[in-house]
């Protein structure tokens, strides 16, 4: 075991700590494991035990600290790019056959699509371009 040396160690603990990683999907793990790798780095450089105990600390918390947050924030975020129906809200439509409180049709995004006036009283007629505000099942809120 003498004649192994600290980097070693240093890398068999960074797949120590990757292992459950992949595992436990804990992403602090990685964090700790890129520490264990620059505790590595730092030995192979010929540093020091206490020098590669502070390497290791120092790369590990800055990850932890810098990242976390980043990663905490990009996970509470909505996606930019919108998708499926929440692609269509907000979208101009063009009036196909009169749109009232009970229904009509639209050409919405190059397809037909059944239609409903948010306002029960207000009627759109044909060729009158409107906005989608909701999507129901296959019916589209307009106003």
């Amino acid at each position: 075991m003498e004649d192994i040396d600290a980097w070693v160690w240093w890398l068999i603990g960074a797949v120590g700590l990757g292992i459950p990683l992949v595992v436990t999907a804990m992403p602090e793990l990685g964090m700790l494991a890129v520490g264990a790798v620059a505790g590595a780095v730092t030995a192979g450089l010929g540093g020091g035990v206490v020098l590669q105990v502070v390497v290791f600390a120092a790369v590990s918390v800055s990850l932890i600290a810098v990242v976390r947050p980043v990663a905490a924030r990009h996970r509470t975020q909505r996606p930019q790019l919108a998708t499926g129906i929440d692609a269509l809200k907000g979208k101009h439509a063009v009036v196909l056959e009169r749109v009232d409180g009970s229904g009509g049709r639209i050409k919405l995004a190059g397809e037909v699509w059944s239609a409903r006036s948010l306002d029960t009283g207000r009627a759109f007629d044909v060729g009158q371009e409107v906005d989608v505000v909701e999507i129901e099942g296959a019916t589209a809120i307009v106003m």
